[in-house]
């Protein structure tokens, strides 16, 4: 009989506060399964960063790997987070200093179609009893963010069969590590019976003790560190699987050692402390932002992304704007703290009606909005709050629609900029549906925001 035990995490999104107990259980888990003789691997299956948290932000995920770097993890994927939530040169080289391996099948370079330099499509690792365990591992296609950023996605449907092609006859188990989504995964375990073991992550899942769909043991372990997964496989002496069966373990039910609050509280204030000495701007007043209505604010928000993609009109909500501005010195940690999220400027194109139909929309779900709680999509804030527009006007009463003072000719064209998130959120369908969308990369809001802002109120 052999034993190998799994040991993975998924979707941590910088959420080091529960990282110093996921640490100690590793590899306290990893020395105890060897001691009994047993094989043991461990994965990361994308998303471990998130830019929202400052020590992310100010070392462009460096200390995300380099916390990675204390496991010994046999392999890591990336999720959307590492994927477009870096510019191309900061995802080529967020790996420099791993020391693990990165595998990942389905993204390419979009000049070369080329796979990255710092990844695998993916791997057999052989135990000491000769069994060969084949990963392969997928991240979600999301070509809509992918290639404004210069990389090219596949499919899941189109990539997996190529992998397991070129892998037949060249191990004996197969796990799949799937920044995809529960539903794919579902789908993968229905199409691809030769695989054992999903381990699961994208969609924040959590399967306590596995899922088991034909002859495939799908795995997930939740979000943000919550849980931590540990699956078991039994095998024969001729390498065939007898047994496997899944785990997780709740982190707030692991010790807590005395150290523990000094390193979390240190990752936020080093973070802090290196965004604070990058300063931007000088205001001569504080900024302050409303709940509802307009705000000065939100009108440099508003100016702020119509200048950065030349624009003369923009939507944005309220509750992007953690918190006011002060007067004086604005520096990159006022800004990291006010507009956390990690969204990207796009630019839509639409027909005058479509124009009309958006903002009609817009206005239906104004109410509503308001208090809406959303997570999710990029956004790291409360609520969604009001909506505001600038070079925009509507007359609720008569349904009628004004562009820079003058009603919209339905024929006509018109550019506005919004942000990433109105294209993913279910309020605004015409965006996605008829509009012309370009996603601007690499910036963020936040960076629009720090451009204006240094241009119109200089040091």
């Amino acid at each position: 009989m052999e034993t190998i035990h799994i040991l993975h995490t998924n979707d941590l999104h910088s959420h080091f506060e529960n990282w110093p107990r996921i640490r100690r259980f590793l590899l306290a888990h990893q020395t105890a399964y060897r001691k009994q003789g047993a094989t043991v691997l461990t994965f990361d299956i994308g998303d471990a960063m998130d830019r929202s948290h400052p020590l992310t932000e100010v070392t462009n995920g460096q200390i995300n790997t380099e916390l990675l770097n204390q496991i010994g993890y046999d392999g890591v994927t990336i999720g959307n987070n590492e994927g477009v939530g870096n510019s191309h040169t900061d995802l080529e080289h967020l790996y420099d200093h791993a020391n693990f391996p990165i595998i990942l099948a389905n993204l390419y370079e979009q000049k070369k179609h080329e796979r990255p330099q710092f990844a695998e499509p993916n791997r057999i690792l052989t135990t000491d009893k000769g069994t060969r365990v084949a990963v392969i591992a997928l991240t979600a296609p999301f070509f809509l963010t992918y290639r404004p950023n210069g990389w090219e996605p596949t499919t899941v449907s189109e990539e997996l069969p190529r992998q397991l092609a070129g892998l037949q006859g060249q191990y004996d188990v197969l796990i799949v590590l799937s920044h995809l989504g529960l539903t794919t995964d579902k789908w993968l375990a229905k199409h691809f019976p030769e695989i054992d073991v999903i381990c699961g992550a994208h969609t924040h899942h959590l399967l306590e003790e596995g899922l088991v769909i034909n002859q495939t043991l799908l795995t997930a372990a939740e979000k943000y560190g919550h849980y931590i997964g540990d699956i078991t496989i039994e095998l024969d002496d001729h390498h065939q699987i007898t047994d496997k069966r899944a785990r997780t373990i709740l982190t707030t039910d692991l010790p807590v050692a005395k150290t523990d609050a000094a390193e979390i509280a240190g990752y936020l204030e080093t973070g802090h402390a290196k965004l604070a000495a990058q300063k931007v701007a000088n205001l001569p007043h504080s900024f302050k932002i409303n709940a509802i209505g307009e705000s000065e604010m939100m009108t440099v928000g508003l100016k702020a992304i119509e200048e950065a993609t030349g624009t003369e009109a923009a939507v944005l909500n309220t509750g992007l704007f953690l918190q006011d501005l002060q007067a004086g010195i604005v520096t990159k940690d006022d800004l990291q703290t006010q507009l956390p999220h990690p969204m990207h400027l796009i630019k839509v194109t639409l027909k005058g009606y479509d124009l009309w139909r958006m903002v009609l929309e817009m206005e239906k779900n104004r109410l509503f909005l308001r208090k809406f709680p959303i997570k999710g999509m990029s956004f790291r804030g409360k609520i969604f709050g009001d909506i505001v527009y600038d070079g925009i006007a509507v007359d609720r009463k008569l349904r009628r629609v004004f562009w820079q003072g003058q009603e919209i000719d339905p024929a006509g064209s018109y550019t506005l900029t919004t942000v990433d998130h109105y294209l993913f959120i279910p309020f605004f369908p015409t965006i996605e549906i008829v509009g012309e969308t370009e996603i601007v990369f690499p910036d963020f809001l936040r960076n629009a925001v720090a451009k204006y802002l240094s241009k119109h109120y200089p040091l």
